[in-house]
């Protein structure tokens, strides 16, 4: 659960309304801090195309922002989306949202030691220090 300028939500019910949209292969919804709203919905997910351009990578994340208003409505629309090639898992397929929310908020992530492939962290970093593929930064 996160809150959102009051609003509880929970980043499961944000995670299935992107997921309905085509381009999406996985996401992993996170609440980032945010000094205007106490948190804020990050969205990090991966396409089903490999290889999107820029502009494609754009177009999907414009999509991911409208299917969460159109599904839950405007408070639970991400801030920002990321579009990578993988997203931080445990030997077992758990994905690692602990992971994700210290790296974006500029923390330690902690151990890491039943992190499954050590390349997909490294693309969170390399994501978050490009910039969001839409969002503010």
């Amino acid at each position: 659960m996160i809150n959102v300028a009051g609003h509880r939500l929970g980043t499961r019910e944000i995670e299935e309304s992107i997921a309905t949209h085509p381009a999406v292969a996985e996401a992993a919804v996170i609440g980032v801090k945010d000094a205007l709203k106490g948190q804020v919905p990050v969205v990090f997910a991966t396409l089903k195309t490999a290889g999107a351009t820029a502009a494609g990578k754009r177009t999907a994340a414009d999509g991911m922002q409208q299917r969460v208003v159109e599904l839950l409505g405007g408070f639970a629309k991400p801030a920002r989306v990321y579009i990578v090639n993988a997203l931080p898992k445990t030997r077992s397929g758990k994905l690692l949202r602990r992971s994700l929310q210290a790296l974006a908020e500029e923390r330690d992530p902690g151990d890491l030691s039943t992190l499954d492939d050590p390349n997909a962290l490294e693309e969170i970093r390399l994501a978050l220090a490009r910039g969001p593929s839409l969002g503010t930064r």
